[in-house]
């Protein structure tokens, strides 16, 4: 962006330019067709017209429209959890991928960003390792953002709602000469939130947040450039999450007494330049991004003084992307080709600062119990109230990948075959250490004697992955049916968010040890050397499919069945007993099988129906923690049904101001959801309803909208800490007014 300035300065206003925002591409993915329905993959698209009416503000708010896609809202913008088909990640790597404009985002801490000026989301269901690579086992989300070639003016947008929201966006599309596009834009908004600390008495799921953009653009006859760069801020609070009673399933309030938000500035300047000729088109998309966010957590939620965490990291990753296809699409044999790499280096700081009941409850009642059964009326005991257990993790990723795909066709089919080789490397170096001043009366009076506990070191993890896919499509008269199998491959990693608890117990060691005794270090079942690392895990993807459609497109139907064996399945588990940490492991096999289907009618020009169901059974088939046997019970966190529907009416009307009225209601319903292993603890299915009405002319638009009408109590999700069970509420009903406005 460095030109950019000499560029404002010769800015010129434009008229408005007419153009279709709903489903015409100017720039088409370089990897996909614009129509994805001619492809042999399950996927669902929305365009900037439905994403506005239907307030789509962040990637959880489409998720309920898309069959077998679930997103949850946790409360927080830093957990961005995305379940697709069974396939999901809780912590650290996510098993969808996601790109913006064309960009890579790797850390998924990026993923809740506001989205305003989307032209287009795209999700595309089932392992896309052949052509997207990195942890795609789930499968990809897409958003394009709206540029200078897609639509020149000016658009602002205001809205306001309960909760104290109000959100303010303002973007210029303007094309200063002919072959050149710029646009700036800027978006603020603020939530109140709905949810109570009744400790504090004040709301604890506020959000501020800001985003900008600038974006540069030259189409050539030959040669494209497409230079932008987008800054994002957020200042939270958090979380709303209250203790559960799952005898009863009864919810407490929210109460707790230390400090939780969650701040973050995010930064991704891409480049993404492409060359075109009759015969060859060669794109490039180069980017660099920078994350740093601050999270402070009150681990135990309680009012009792247990345990906090601050959590900082910052993160530089830069990516490039090198593809070659070939031009003409008529010819039999058709592809593409390509070679990537990325390097991502994350240091993060996570200090655990343990108070006075935390070390009453969490280690010297521990220690006490079986010091007792010799010395009864002997106790450890601590000088400090408060003690910190500093945690710095630096963790370096590299990856470097070819691919190619080619399809063949042959009178009515399409043959393809497609092959990535991935090889990755992943370093881990950790320094953990505590130092606390203790005393045991049996044996040092009224002394107390300094310990120091470290846990340093460093360890690597080395992936190399040959990911194939094959398909077959039929078609004829626009009607494509198809059948493909794929393999899917996500990273292994390292539990960072583990280390407290290992501490805790090398300390205990520690203690032991140096007062004669013995102390067995181990978590609940999981040997030390067992829980630093996780590793990495596969799935096969069989899938068959069809795509129909009237000639007009009228009515169109989406059907997909599909069947996934994935080994060696990454879950997050929180160790039993009074632990305070979470952690990665893998279970050993599971089995996901299911349906989804997505219709869309137009009986009239004025109304538009469409309706999703997804149905996914996901079981544990060779699960066995070393405490119990899991096999049979359902996956954690995966519906099982996902349902939507909605129903949309616009009437254009003879008047100077006002020429077009519109309503829309919309329902989504998911569940039954699983929060544990043992299937102990459960979401039952939910239905939540939303709707709006509008009004505008030509360069404006006014919709009052509302969501979650019927107020809905519902759970979003379901942790332990320290033995203690907590739920996440979804947000209340929402009621809000929504002006638009296009100079």
């Amino acid at each position: 962006m460095f030109f950019l300035g000499i560029l404002l300065t010769s800015m010129v206003a434009q008229a408005d330019t007419a153009i279709n925002l709903e489903g015409v591409d100017v720039t088409a993915s370089f990897k996909v067709r614009t129509d994805m329905r001619t492809m042999p993959l399950a996927s669902s698209s929305f365009y900037l017209k439905d994403i506005e009416r239907q307030q789509i503000k962040s990637i959880s708010d489409f998720a309920a429209t898309t069959p077998n896609l679930h997103i949850p809202d946790y409360g927080s913008s830093t957990t961005s959890s995305i379940y697709i088909r069974g396939m999901g990640s809780r912590i650290d790597n996510p098993a969808v991928g996601m790109y913006v404009d064309g960009m890579p985002l790797l850390n998924k801490s990026s993923f809740d960003e506001p989205l305003w000026d989307v032209r287009r989301i795209d999700v595309l269901r089932g392992p896309q390792s052949t052509l997207y690579g990195r942890n795609t086992i789930g499968g990809i989300i897409n958003v394009t953002t709206l540029s200078p070639f897609d639509y020149t003016g000016t658009r602002v947008s205001i809205e306001a709602g309960n909760g104290q929201m109000w959100r303010v966006s303002a973007s210029s599309y303007l094309q200063p000469a002919d072959r050149l596009g710029l646009s700036a834009g800027l978006s603020i908004g603020h939530t109140g939130g709905f949810f109570s600390n009744e400790f504090t008495g004040e709301r604890c799921d506020w959000r501020n947040s800001g985003s900008a953009r600038l974006r540069l653009m030259w189409h050539g006859s030959e040669w494209t450039v497409d230079n932008s760069l987008n800054v994002n801020l957020t200042n939270e609070g958090g979380y709303a999450y209250a203790r559960f009673d799952t005898i009863r399933r009864t919810t407490l309030p929210v109460a707790y007494n230390d400090e939780c938000g969650y701040r973050r500035l995010h930064i991704a300047e891409g480049l993404v330049a492409q060359y075109n000729t009759s015969k060859i088109s060669i794109r490039n998309v180069l980017s660099v991004q920078y994350l740093a966010d601050d999270l402070h957590l009150d681990q135990d939620f309680t009012t009792k003084r247990m345990f906090t965490l601050q959590q900082k990291q910052e993160e530089y990753t830069i990516s490039n992307e090198l593809m070659f296809q070939n031009s003409d699409k008529t010819q039999a044999i058709n592809w593409l080709s390509g070679i990537s790499a990325f390097f991502k280096y994350n240091k993060m700081d996570a200090p655990v600062q343990f108070k006075a009941d935390g070390i009453q409850e969490l280690i010297l009642d521990n220690a006490n119990k079986g010091m007792h059964t010799v010395f009864p009326n002997d106790s450890l005991s601590f000088s400090e109230k408060a003690f910190t257990v500093e945690s710095k993790f630096t963790t370096p990723t590299m990856g470097l990948a070819a691919y190619g795909q080619a399809e063949y066709k042959i009178s009515n089919f399409v043959l393809t075959a497609g092959l990535r080789v991935d090889y990755e490397r992943v370093a881990f170096d950790y320094e953990n250490n505590a130092t606390v001043h203790y005393n045991f009366s049996y044996t040092m009076g009224n002394r107390f004697k300094p310990l120091t506990t470290a846990i340093d070191g460093n360890e690597s993890q080395t992936f190399f992955e040959i990911l194939p896919k094959l398909s077959a499509q039929y078609v004829i008269n626009d009607q494509y049916i198809y059948a493909s199998v794929s393999r899917g491959f996500k990273s292994g990693g390292y539990n960072t968010q583990m280390f407290s608890d290992i501490l805790q117990n090398q300390m205990k060691s520690d203690l032991m040890g140096d007062l004669g005794m013995r102390f067995e270090n181990s978590l609940q079942g999981y040997p030390i050397d067992e829980v630093i690392d996780y590793q990495p895990e596969h799935d096969w993807n069989y899938e068959i499919g069809t795509h129909l459609s009237t000639d007009n497109r009228k009515f169109t139907a989406d059907v997909a069945l599909f069947y996934i064996i994935c080994t060696d399945q990454q879950l997050t588990v929180f160790p039993a007993g009074k632990g305070t940490g979470r952690m990665m492991t893998n279970a050993g096999r599971t089995r996901s099988v299911g349906a989804e289907t997505s219709l869309t009618a137009q009986p009239a020009d004025w109304v538009k129906l469409s309706a999703g169901y997804g149905f996914t059974n996901a079981t544990f088939t060779d699960y066995n923690n070393g405490l119990a046997d899991f096999s049979g019970n359902r996956l954690p966190y995966v519906p099982q049904h996902t349902v939507s529907a909605q129903a949309d009416f616009s009437q254009t009307i003879d008047g100077q101001f006002i020429n077009t009225v519109s309503a829309q209601i919309n329902y989504q319903g998911a569940g039954r959801i699983y929060w544990d292993d043992e299937n102990s603890v459960w979401q039952d299915y939910y239905s939540l309803i939303g709707a709006s009405v509008g009004t505008g002319g030509s360069k404006w638009n006014l919709q009052l909208w509302a969501k979650n009408i019927a107020d809905t109590d519902f759970g979003t999700f379901h942790f332990t800490s320290v033995g203690r069970s907590f739920i996440a509420k979804g947000k209340p009903r929402r009621v809000g007014l929504t002006l638009r406005v296009m100079i």
